[in-house]
């Protein structure tokens, strides 16, 4: 799993202070948008670090939304991975042009402690600020999973992990 290189960037815009009111004993995490690449042959490398946090997420009041293009999340899988069936929420079968203006829309209103989509493509500049920005102004964090293409074996991506944060560094 390997994230892009416009998860460390820092949004130039912030929401204005007190935009959000936050709700008590929740963490305030000032918005956060990520894209994870991913390997479709590998999927525990990717559960493994996404679940945890996940769960945490999911102790708080608000939602979960999940942005899948065609896969129906199961019911089972959700529930066997500890994650609130109650605060789960999906839409399928969106088109990719359409994904992210929902993401955005989604982030922004602050009911959703996380939006996690699913994108062929790598994000824009301009698409990750939009993303930034929503997530800013709904304090809720942004997940954007992209699986690595197959390249064949001449220049495919070794396998590995490298994980960016400003937190560490």
């Amino acid at each position: 799993m390997f994230t892009s290189a416009h998860a460390n960037r820092s949004a130039q815009a912030s929401a204005p202070a007190g935009h959000y009111a936050h709700r008590s004993g929740e963490q305030n995490t000032n918005g956060l948008i990520s894209e994870i690449v991913y390997r479709e042959d590998q999927p525990m490398m990717t559960q493994l670090l996404l679940l945890p946090l996940l769960q945490q997420l999911g102790q708080q009041s608000r939602w979960q939304l999940w942005l899948t293009p065609q896969q129906k999340l199961s019911r089972e899988w959700v529930q066997s991975a500890g994650l609130p069936l109650s605060k789960v929420m999906q839409i399928s079968q969106l088109s990719p042009s359409h994904t992210i203006d929902s993401m955005i829309r989604a982030l922004r209103t602050g009911n959703y402690s996380v939006v996690i989509c699913w994108l062929a493509e790598e994000l824009t500049a301009d698409e990750h600020e939009r993303l930034v920005n929503a997530a800013q102004v709904g304090s809720a964090m942004g997940f954007i999973m992209r699986p690595v293409r197959n390249q064949g074996t001449l220049g495919r991506q070794l396998s590995g992990l490298k994980i960016h944060s400003n937190l560490y560094h």
